[in-house]
């Protein structure tokens, strides 16, 4: 485990504004696994931050592809970052009720909750949602197969993948030497696809 287990007050800045970390519940074994504070271990509640908040950062590709300026849906907001997920623990309904619960306290307008669950309504949503707190989830990861949405409560907004505005061209040589252009951001020459002959 890194020593990088403090979240600090130099940890703030003109974007994240407060942070707070839900551990109760969790047990020892899992709290040695993750950080003991709103730092995030495996970087999915950072990305989701970036996508929803990031800042505009001029100059940005994929490998050289997709040049051009990223920033998140609403770059000028600010977070609050409430850590109720844990790598090996899940996120318990204790702790992400008492997360919304301090959010609703702290006059948050925007609650965004990156956890799914087919059939499981988190507590705590339509109490915010009743104090005028626009909640919204991911729909999940189980697409496209039919009925695998995630969050489909009636008073939340759920939300799924969308398209950008760049294109990632790849020229994909065939056995036949017949040559396809497709999108892809594997794009490298020096990939060998050998195990797709025959298809």
């Amino acid at each position: 485990m890194p020593d990088c287990q403090k979240f600090n007050a130099t940890s703030c800045n003109r974007k994240i504004i407060g942070a707070r970390w839900y551990g109760r519940g969790i047990s020892a074994e899992v709290l040695k696994s993750d950080y003991k504070s709103p730092r995030d271990i495996q970087g999915h509640g950072t990305h989701v931050a970036s996508t929803i908040a990031g800042t505009e950062v001029q100059g940005v590709s994929y490998g050289g592809l997709g040049m051009g300026m990223a920033r998140g849906g609403a770059s000028r907001a600010r977070l609050g970052i409430y850590k109720v997920c844990w790598v090996g623990g899940g996120c318990p309904d204790a702790a992400v009720l008492a997360a919304i619960d301090d959010a609703i306290y702290d006059g948050v307008d925007v609650l965004s909750l990156s956890i799914a669950g087919v059939g499981h309504e988190l507590p705590g949503t339509l109490h915010a949602v009743q104090r005028g707190i626009s909640v919204v989830f991911g729909g999940g990861n189980d697409g496209p197969v039919p009925q695998t949405i995630s969050n489909a409560v009636p008073w939340v907004t759920t939300v799924a993948a969308s398209t950008i505005d760049r294109s990632f061209p790849t020229l994909i040589s065939l056995g036949n030497k017949e040559n396809l252009v497709g999108q892809s951001i594997n794009y490298n020459a020096a990939m060998n696809s050998s195990g797709f002959q025959g298809l």
